[in-house]
């Protein structure tokens, strides 16, 4: 009685289980399965029982088979008695593939002789996904598209990349202009990266997050005593920085008192704690960004002229994300894979319709704003595919279409020749400025206004 309890129990067991359980013969003819392995295959068990366990179409199996029929063998299962965690992929009745782990072990009778297997799988499809998408991820990182973290093929970035090149070499002291979200600190980054100090410190300081009682000790330090609170002394971000870079974020909003201080710094390579009077002698090369023009606060009276010039030395223009609409979808992708690494959401890509969309939007918010707009879809998305009925209402209501260039429709000359008008046109004729927008020299402006043969006035 006991025992046949126990089989009614093991039954139940059987078929509570998430693995897909199933045993065959000697001949590998199925003889019982279990209700997560129904689900699992998408065979019944009325239509799968009595079938060969061939009907599995398993890639591991058709690996170690020999021939069968030849002898009692002809399972390397039954040779070796039993198989440990075993990845292989297995074709479901509707003919698609999963990837499951297979444990298999022969069954034997009282005298030891073999009379079948059992043998479960565990569908591994969503971690083998998983596994895909990190790997994808990790290939992008690679990729020729991105300039140490920074994507991009289009020629606006392809400038950027050729002055953060060119910057990295120099000491000098240099200032990233561009509007908010267009990757400044990623620029700076880079220009660290790829300069000799990229073995040394670098320090980031975002001048608007302290308030000025505050941005002098952050800076340069202090001594114990210095002030209410100062109960030991400190080492500035100057000092930390030492034979490295240190990138003085939004440095438009540097009190007029500080950048007395910080012009010293520049032109001495010396510091003073705040409560010392002793200088330290430091080696950092400055990199400063800025959303705000710099030259409108000088005549204002709120930024000092002459550090003004001495940040501006190496100025380098980062372009918003509508001058460079060619990089959007490489953008979207990238933003895309790493979402789809932190959700469980199945979403396997981003519908033509939306990415026309987004190419044709202005993007005011430029890469961050993008960023969010995939983070939105995302959470807005239940289908398999990110539509344009999953972007954000400002993108969707858009009324005003900026004029984009498709590189397919043109050849290089004319976007050249296109991009080169709109800059002269934003800049009244100013050729200096236009070589400032477009990331090139004076010289480059002249050349290809003569090459293309534009005429363009200067405005009074």
């Amino acid at each position: 009685m006991f025992e046949e309890e126990l089989n009614k129990y093991w039954k139940t067991v059987v078929h509570t289980i998430q693995d897909g359980v199933m045993i065959v013969d000697t001949e590998g003819t199925i003889t019982s399965i279990n209700r997560a392995f129904e689900t699992i295959t998408g065979h019944s068990k009325t239509e799968i029982i009595g079938k060969p366990c061939t009907i599995l179409n398993c890639n591991a199996c058709e690996l170690i088979r020999g021939n069968k029929g030849k002898g009692p063998h002809w399972c390397v299962l039954f040779k070796k008695g039993k198989l440990r965690m075993q990845k292989c992929v297995i074709t479901r009745k509707e003919g698609n593939h999963i990837h499951v782990v297979k444990n298999a072990s022969v069954l034997l009778d009282d005298k030891g002789n073999v009379t079948g297997a059992v043998e479960t799988i565990t569908d591994i499809t969503d971690l083998i996904e998983k596994e895909t998408q990190i790997e994808t991820f990790r290939r992008e990182l690679e990729t020729e598209d991105q300039f140490y973290g920074i994507l991009g093929t289009s020629m606006p970035i392809q400038q950027v990349f050729a002055m953060i090149t060119n910057a990295s070499e120099s000491d000098a002291p240099v200032i990233i202009l561009g509007e908010s979200g267009t990757g400044k600190e990623l620029v700076a980054r880079a220009i660290h990266k790829s300069g000799p100090r990229k073995d040394n410190p670098y320090v980031k300081v975002s001048c608007a997050a302290l308030n000025e009682s505050l941005l002098e000790s952050e800076l340069f330090g202090h001594v114990k005593g210095a002030f209410t609170g100062a109960f030991q002394s400190r080492t500035g971000r100057f000092e930390a920085a030492h034979e490295g870079d240190i990138f003085l974020d939004e440095i438009g909003d540097l009190p007029l008192s500080t950048q007395v201080k910080l012009l010293r710094v520049l032109e001495e390579k010396t510091i003073e704690r705040v409560g010392d009077h002793r200088p330290i002698q430091i080696d950092v090369r400055i990199i400063t960004a800025t959303n705000k023009d710099l030259k409108q606060l000088v005549d204002r009276g709120i930024f000092r002229e002459d550090f003004y010039y001495r940040i501006n030395v190496v100025p380098i223009w980062v372009p918003p994300l509508r001058e460079r609409t060619g990089d959007i979808p490489l953008l979207a992708e990238s933003f895309f894979q790493r979402i789809c690494l932190k959700s469980e959401k199945r979403i396997q890509g981003i519908a033509n319709e939306a990415l026309d969309l987004m190419i044709q939007y202005s993007w005011p918010g430029n890469v961050r704003e993008l960023k969010s707009t995939l983070e939105y879809a995302f959470v807005a998305c239940q289908r398999s595919m990110i539509g344009p009925e999953h972007l954000p209402p400002n993108i969707l209501n858009m009324e005003n279409l900026h004029e984009t260039i498709d590189p397919s429709s043109v050849g290089l000359n004319e976007i050249k020749k296109r991009r080169l008008i709109d800059a002269l046109r934003q800049s009244g004729g100013n050729q200096s400025e236009a070589s400032r927008i477009l990331g090139i020299s004076r010289t480059s402006v002249w050349n290809q206004m003569k090459r293309f043969n534009i005429k363009f006035k200067k405005s009074a």
